[in-house]
């Protein structure tokens, strides 16, 4: 282990243990669910980046992955009762399944006909919850968290859950991205019939890709229906999963698994600032300011900007 990966543990094992302990300090709730919302779009950023940073793959179906994770849940819990985490295993499980269908029928299409074909498949996860009775169909249906012995509320649970999934997905994306899929990715999104004619798998590692994409989302979306405690299909399935997802990781940079991160954190914290000073309404509008803004002052995002100074200087 070298002393990237060392500092990167260090790190991540303080930040867990600093979410325990906000748990045992804090009194207020608001925190938790705040801190709940960013930590959930620091996944999606993630997620989305390990198919469309890496691989240069755009998927706007988002949503879906995080809906199908919603409702996995929220049918194991109601049929089930299943405690939390086989709901996010089982969450993991379908949307992984998921997007390797969806990347086998889809990733040999490219630019905007494979964007088109994951928006679709949105619509259609979307339609078929919603006329799904057994999980609240179209009027939606109460999702009451049971109780929990271990922290003051199970909101507090969730937190932890949450960053404990964050840390994981971030965890993830950076092994990718250093590995040997991550450098084949890497090659199919700067010249697809290069990386083929040199020998790099490309099909199986954009299914891998789409797989583990979809499998974060999913997990991501497990916890919701719980956290919300009333879930419908327009919520579950709602755009702007679709559009933060994709303008976090383009707002922090897409070349590397702290992009996302820095994105996600960025966006979604001055959403929630928006939300409680201004209206919620506004969310959309702040996404597209920022996501205007950066792609015009820095393209490559705020790593890309940061580097480019960096060289500067160095130059000098």
């Amino acid at each position: 282990m070298n002393r990237n990966s060392i500092l990167f543990w260090v790190g991540a094992t303080l930040f867990l243990v600093a979410a325990l302990l906000m748990t045992q300090v804090i009194g207020n709730e608001y925190p938790f669910f705040a801190c709940y919302v960013i930590l959930q779009f620091i996944i999606l950023a993630v997620a989305w980046s390990i198919l469309g940073g890496y691989a240069g793959y755009v998927n706007f179906g988002t949503s879906a992955f995080f809906g199908v994770g919603v409702y996995t849940a929220v049918f194991l819990f109601k049929a089930f009762g299943a405690p939390l985490p086989l709901l996010i295993i089982a969450a993991a499980a379908v949307t992984g399944t998921l997007g390797f269908a969806v990347g086998a029928l889809t990733l040999r299409l490219r630019g905007i006909f494979f964007s088109i074909a994951t928006v679709a498949i949105a619509v259609i996860c979307e339609t078929v919850v919603m006329n799904s009775s057994f999980v609240g169909g179209s009027r939606g249906m109460a999702v009451l968290a049971p109780t929990t012995t271990w922290f003051a509320s199970y909101n507090r649970l969730l937190f932890v859950t949450m960053t404990a999934l964050a840390l994981l997905a971030v965890a993830t994306a950076r092994y990718i991205e250093i590995s040997r899929i991550g450098r084949g990715l890497q090659a199919i999104r700067d010249s697809e019939p290069a990386a083929e004619s040199v020998g790099v798998p490309t099909l199986r590692l954009k299914l891998v890709a789409a797989s583990i994409s979809g499998a974060l989302m999913g997990v991501a979306g497990a916890p919701f229906a719980l956290y919300m405690s009333f879930i419908e299909p327009t919520s579950a399935f709602s755009l702007n999963y679709a559009v933060s997802a994709l303008a976090m990781p383009i707002i922090g940079g897409t070349a590397s698994w702290l992009g996302p991160v820095i994105g996600a954190l960025l966006l979604a914290t001055t959403q929630q600032i928006v939300t409680v000073t201004i209206s919620s309404e506004l969310n959309v509008l702040v996404i597209g300011l920022l996501l205007v803004g950066f792609v015009v002052i820095a393209p490559q995002g705020i790593l890309g900007l940061l580097r480019r100074r960096a060289r500067l200087r160095g130059a000098r």
